[in-house]
């Protein structure tokens, strides 16, 4: 396969692809004048000139597959151009990211670029569905995602189901991801929870047993189909009634934070205005209870 990257003797399919568009080369009359790439035109562009795309909904690349991949293009050159948008003086990526930091570890000052028209809510959409089709966001990623283009550009769920190739059932499941407490999300982030422990987890309403089924499952390694017949179990569990909680300040909140991720409960600071007050740690049955006291050394 041809490469893209500039070599003495370009393959010929992409040297007239590039010398029959006029806007990208310049026009010769004895000597060549430099012109500006056009929208809609293949060009090689200098890799100091592109931004990336703040809209980028990826977090995270793995630096093995980046490193790998650039010693392909070492070797190859970069087979496939990158998406870019004009931004002023400079280019700002609309896809590509991982072909162009890749480029970059590959020592390359310039790369092919498709250069296409899109406004904010485009780039958006574009990064977001080229990413999803590839299956490299994990789903905590492809959530928030979701919810950032609901957000940004005023869409419904069936709206944005249609826009990403989904239907509105899992929009919505992957939205609710979200209402999960952080310490999940975390692990669903980070793969150590599969999607379907996440959907059975948000079939439970108390975060407590939430909690509960997240660390069982983290510490013996439950299968979904154990997690649902959990489920099932536990939301015939009766559970004190929830009173309101006194306000505490942001020192007391985060303390508050930390202890619930600690033991995987949600564990509740009463302080009075004397500086005196409790620590509540909720189980939900006796494994429970036993769990907590081990982890208290008790």
């Amino acid at each position: 396969m041809t490469s893209f990257q500039r070599k003495t003797g370009l393959g010929k399919g992409l040297s007239a692809l590039l010398d029959d568009n006029e806007t990208v080369n310049a026009t010769k009359t004895g000597a060549e004048v430099a012109v500006a790439p056009a929208v809609g035109s293949i060009s090689f562009i200098k890799i100091e000139d592109i931004e990336t795309n703040p809209y980028q909904p990826r977090t995270e690349f793995d630096q093995v597959a980046l490193n790998e991949l650039s010693d392909s293009i070492k070797v190859q050159g970069l087979i496939q151009p990158i998406t870019v948008r004009k931004n002023g003086d400079k280019y700002q990526l609309i896809s590509g990211e991982r072909r162009f930091r890749a480029s970059k570890l590959a020592g390359l000052t310039e790369i092919p670029a498709y250069i296409r028209t899109a406004d904010n809510q485009q780039m958006l959409e574009m990064a977001l569905i080229e990413n999803i089709q590839r299956e490299n966001l994990n789903a905590i990623e492809v959530a928030l995602s979701f919810q950032q283009m609901i957000d940004e550009c005023n869409l419904k769920a069936e709206q944005l189901g249609e826009r990403v190739g989904k239907n509105r059932t899992t929009v919505s499941n992957y939205l609710r991801l979200l209402k999960l407490p952080p310490v999940i999300q975390a692990s669903i982030r980070d793969g150590k929870i599969s999607m379907g422990h996440a959907r059975a987890l948000i079939s439970v309403e108390e975060t407590d047993k939430q909690l509960y089924i997240h660390h069982e499952i983290i510490d013996k390694g439950l299968s979904v189909r154990k997690v649902e017949e959990m489920v099932r179990g536990i939301n015939h569990v009766v559970v004190k009634p929830q009173t309101t909680p006194e306000p505490v300040s942001f020192e007391y909140q985060k303390l508050q934070n930390d202890l619930s991720s600690k033991f995987s409960t949600k564990v509740k600071l009463k302080v009075k205005d004397n500086g005196k007050g409790s620590i509540e740690i909720p189980f939900v049955n006796s494994n429970d209870l036993n769990r907590i006291l081990e982890l208290l050394d008790w």
